[in-house]
């Protein structure tokens, strides 16, 4: 495995994971993904879908609104928006930490440092998760009590989700990397 320091593969600044894990991609490419893929897999690719036009959709509504100058239009979009991102990925990531990732491990002990990173990622994008939350709930009370920061809330709240982009989406890239194929060629039978 690679000799890189944690720093390099901080999920805020890492362009990518270093090469020598990449393995199981080199064997199983991503330009064989779309028609081949088991099931299990192409679930994992639909829920990744799923995130990554979440982020996009909370994008558009921030634009927007920075466009239009309309809380209350932000508002009434964006927090339940929020509140299903929030809630969806947190579970994905609970279970992935929780069951799939320690199973991976002994499916594919040589690819044990990349099941690591990907869960320091988790813990790192929890922190994000928590603090969208804490902003979102702070945008909701100002519009609700018709505070005259609610804009100021929703700037930050903006802010943080705008924030949050990049690294999600370098670790749905990253995790892709890693378990699509893995999924694919080691199967996910759980070794005795």
């Amino acid at each position: 495995m690679s000799d890189a320091p944690d720093t390099a593969l901080a999920l805020a600044s890492r362009p990518g994971l270093p090469r020598d894990w990449l393995y199981l991609r080199d064997a199983f490419p991503r330009d064989r993904w779309a028609s081949t893929l088991d099931q299990t897999a192409a679930f994992w690719m639909q829920m990744h879908a799923g995130f990554r036009g979440h982020q996009a959709h909370m994008d558009r509504l921030i634009s927007q609104w920075r466009a239009d100058g309309d809380a209350a239009a932000l508002h009434s979009q964006l927090i339940p928006a929020l509140q299903s991102f929030l809630q969806h990925l947190d579970g994905h990531h609970r279970i992935e930490s929780g069951q799939y990732f320690p199973m991976m491990r002994r499916i594919e002990p040589k690819i044990g440092a990349g099941i690591d990173l990907l869960d320091r990622d988790h813990d790192a994008i929890h922190e994000t998760l928590e603090a969208m939350f804490r902003d979102g709930l702070a945008f909701h009370q100002a519009m609700v009590s018709r505070a005259p920061d609610a804009a100021d809330k929703a700037g930050r709240l903006a802010d943080r989700i705008g924030a949050n982009a990049r690294p999600l989406l370098r670790h749905l890239e990253d995790e892709e990397d890693i378990i699509i194929p893995l999924i694919q060629l080691r199967g996910l039978h759980d070794p005795v």
